[in-house]
């Protein structure tokens, strides 16, 4: 077998593996310019509702890529003005127009925004409401680390820390900035 077929099979069993892995264990999903279009929702305790015999029309799938188009050219300008060009405060403007505040990533980029700007209790507020949309949403469990990190509440970094390395271990990004974070080694 010649180097070039070689690579290629190498190429296709890498694809394959990361297509395998959840969303939050691939390389290129932190912080990610597609927003999560269909976040799980938190569980509750209520109890199962008794179905129906009768037949429902299902409704059009909202994942519709379409459908979603504005929303997601807004979320991706609005990441650009974030972690680009650093515009914190337009882009806040820009994800709440969105209108899809129980995104998780569109709270938790708020949050983010907030935080960079100083403004702590809103950051705070728009992280409990992205962990409220999703609760295994590792980003910002570890942004939401760094705020308590940069509040002098180390032990509680330390704990979200904690969670982050049980939704994707401690190789992933989001652990290892955190981690720099609580060990005073990286500003973020």
């Amino acid at each position: 077998m010649s180097a070039t077929p070689l690579r290629l099979t190498a190429l296709a069993a890498i694809a394959a593996f990361a297509l395998a892995l959840g969303p939050s264990q691939r390389a290129g999903a932190v912080d990610s310019v597609n927003p999560v279009l269909d976040p799980p929702q938190a569980q509750t305790t209520k109890p199962a509702k008794k179905k129906s015999t009768k037949k429902k029309k299902k409704a059009p799938k909202k994942t519709d890529k379409q459908s979603q188009r504005p929303f997601i050219d807004g979320y991706r300008a609005a990441h650009a003005m974030i972690y680009r060009r650093h515009d914190y405060d337009a882009a806040i403007v820009a994800l709440k127009s969105l209108g899809r505040d129980d995104n998780p990533d569109v709270a938790n980029l708020i949050g983010y925004a907030s935080r960079k700007l100083g403004r702590y209790d809103d950051s705070r507020t728009w992280y409990e409401r992205a962990l409220a949309a999703d609760p295994r949403h590792a980003r910002t469990w570890s942004y939401y680390g760094m705020w308590h990190a940069e509040q002098g509440n180390v032990l509680k970094a330390r704990d979200h820390l904690a969670r982050v390395a049980q939704l994707c271990g401690t190789r992933c990004r989001e652990y290892t900035e955190l981690k720099g974070v609580i060990e005073g080694t990286r500003v973020y």
